[in-house]
């Protein structure tokens, strides 16, 4: 439960916020995904994350499910990241398919290679 309360505080929630992102950070995307990301003046913050599913996904079942598994897929690369950024992913149609073949690894795999590609991700090299 604590685990959850930190990563909800480290949630973008507000519209301005989410705003923000996309008005100032850069994009990077790919078939499934687009990912926003805006460097924070306070750089020793860990990232945080906001989330958007349209409806072009399916209806509110699917899409908080998508919700979540993106949520888990970005926690489990988190570790990687630079410190003090938002990031805003923003589900595409296809990542519906994708999460109903291959659930929350192929979220996960997509995700990283947009991170990757993008170069905002440290590589996996540093951990044992």
């Amino acid at each position: 439960m604590a685990d959850r309360a930190r990563r909800k505080r480290r949630r973008l929630s507000r519209s301005g916020e989410f705003e923000r992102v996309y008005r100032e950070g850069r994009s990077h995307a790919s078939r499934h995904l687009v990912v926003y990301a805006f460097p924070r003046s306070d750089e020793e913050d860990e990232p945080r994350l906001g989330v958007s599913v349209g409806r072009k996904l399916g209806g509110a079942v699917e899409r908080n499910k998508i919700k979540r598994l993106l949520r888990d897929a970005f926690w489990e690369t988190a570790g990687e990241l630079a410190p003090g950024h938002d990031f805003v992913i923003v589900a595409r149609p296809a990542a519906g398919e994708l999460a109903r073949d291959g659930g929350e690894g192929a979220i996960e795999q997509a995700l990283r290679a947009v991170l990757a590609e993008a170069g905002l991700a440290r590589g996996r090299e540093n951990e044992s």
